[in-house]
């Protein structure tokens, strides 16, 4: 989902230190708790919003569910409507930060938590090692498998254990503005050698803008970018959850750092903090000629702009270090998890592997919330492979762009304390743009933050 790139999307309350989480990994508690009650009915777990939707079949098991994502209700009832023996009790927690909050209050108070949760992909580590999410294999998610695309099935899941069940995606891609190109007479680019040209030649040719920008609160983004080049920081299995090994400041993240740094000292690309008003306003005003995006990108800059506004936008493959050799990337995305605090755990993944299985709630996702599916049979149906989007002028952006970027991905691994690797990152980036900084200082400042922090906490660095 889109939320993952703001500031603060993966935060979790931070009275949850690493301490206390590696004692809970080393007692081997469950955190199950009795079963709660909302003002929707009994549920399977300890959820306590009341229902925001309307329960069908009240005699059947009420599975709590905490979930943003847009356009949500219809595909509770749709699942309600389908459904005889499990009913869905939906709450809107809030968006990102503001739902993992609630989630690591509920964990830390040992109730009060949902039965089934929508965790974004990157945030999974976290809750994995705090040993709140059940391990979905127990009841046949390892068969589902084949079902999913090879990067989202990864970032779920960690040798025979699935920790949750993807739902939505955000392989990247190159939205651009081709009226801008056009003026000026630039070719758009297929690779970055050509990217830093056609930055270049579009401020030689008049063009008063910038060809993108480079966030320094990129978070997902830029681990994204640095990923896109070979970089694998973390390597973490949640089956050994006291050791980490990190390796930030690497020759792949030098290369991409220091290449985006030289166009950021040029003044051809701007540093502007990603998902504020001034940003949104420069990604429609004609201030950034290119928006590096993931597939849910589309559908957040059609909301950002002026129906009379006569842009020509257009998408195109994310541009390649190597064009002969491309390599895929992923920003953002998000699952359905279990919760060890749901007494019907049965029901819940049911819940959590069914709601979005059928093309009826894709339809529904897809038309409606702008999700980008991770489930092959919607992935790869006509319905969206030839769908096109009157934005783009009828281009049909998925079979052009998106589909090869997710079925390209192979996953990636993230830290069980992404939160702060995430805000060390913003702040070492911030500190290099203002003052002037390299991209290899920059690096291992961040790595020894990681390193010093991961120690203090109790993990041994490999």
């Amino acid at each position: 989902m889109r939320i993952s790139q703001r500031r603060g999307a993966a935060a979790v309350a931070a009275s949850l230190t690493l301490g206390a989480v590696l004692a809970a990994c080393s007692s081997g508690g469950s955190g199950e708790t009795d079963a709660g009650t909302t003002d929707g009915g009994a549920t399977a777990g300890g959820g306590e919003a009341s229902c925001t939707n309307t329960i069908p079949k009240p005699d059947a098991t009420e599975v709590s569910v905490w979930a943003w994502y847009p356009a949500f209700e219809p595909v509770v009832d749709l699942f309600n409507e389908t459904h005889d023996d499990v009913q869905i009790c939906w709450t809107n927690a809030g968006q990102g930060a503001d739902e993992y909050n609630k989630f690591s209050t509920a964990i830390e108070a040992g109730s009060g938590a949902p039965d089934v949760i929508m965790l974004e992909s990157e945030i999974l580590p976290t809750y994995t090692i705090l040993d709140s999410l059940a391990d979905l294999s127990e009841f046949g998610a390892g068969e589902l498998e084949s079902e999913f695309t090879t990067g989202s099935w990864s970032d779920v899941s960690s040798g025979e254990a699935v920790h949750a069940v993807p739902v939505d995606g955000g392989p990247m891609g190159m939205l651009y503005r081709a009226d801008i190109f056009e003026e000026y007479g630039v070719e758009p680019p297929t690779s970055w050698d050509e990217f830093a040209q056609a930055a270049q030649d579009l401020r030689d040719a008049g063009y008063e803008g910038y060809i993108t920008n480079y966030p320094t609160n990129g978070n997902a983004l830029n681990y994204a970018l640095f990923a896109q080049n070979g970089w694998e920081p973390f390597e973490y299995d949640p089956a050994n959850p006291t050791e980490i090994g990190i390796d930030v400041a690497t020759p792949e993240a030098e290369e991409v750092l220091s290449y985006w740094n030289e166009l950021i000292e040029a003044d051809l690309v701007a540093t502007d903090d990603a998902f504020t008003s001034d940003y949104n306003t420069s990604l429609v005003d004609g201030t950034y000629a290119v928006y590096l995006a993931a597939a849910w990108g589309p559908g957040y800059l059609q909301g950002l702009s002026d129906a009379d506004s006569e842009a020509e936008w257009k998408a195109a493959p994310l541009p390649q270090w190597d064009p002969a050799n491309p390599v895929q990337v992923n920003w953002g995305g998000s699952t359905f998890a279990v919760t060890q605090q749901a007494e019907d755990k049965e029901a819940a993944y049911t819940v959590a592997s069914e709601l979005f299985r059928s093309m009826e709630s894709w339809e529904i996702g897809i038309d409606e919330a702008a999700l980008f599916p991770q489930w092959n049979e919607a992935l790869e149906s006509d319905f969206f492979v030839e769908k096109e989007y009157p934005f783009f002028g009828g281009q049909q952006i998925n079979q052009d762009v998106f589909l090869e970027a997710a079925n390209g991905y192979e996953g990636f691994s993230f830290s069980p304390f992404q939160v702060y690797a995430y805000d060390q990152q913003t702040q070492a980036l911030y500190d290099m743009v203002e003052s002037g900084g390299d991209a290899a200082s920059t690096l291992q400042t961040i790595q020894d933050a990681l390193v010093s922090y991961a120690q203090q906490q109790g993990f041994t660095v490999n």
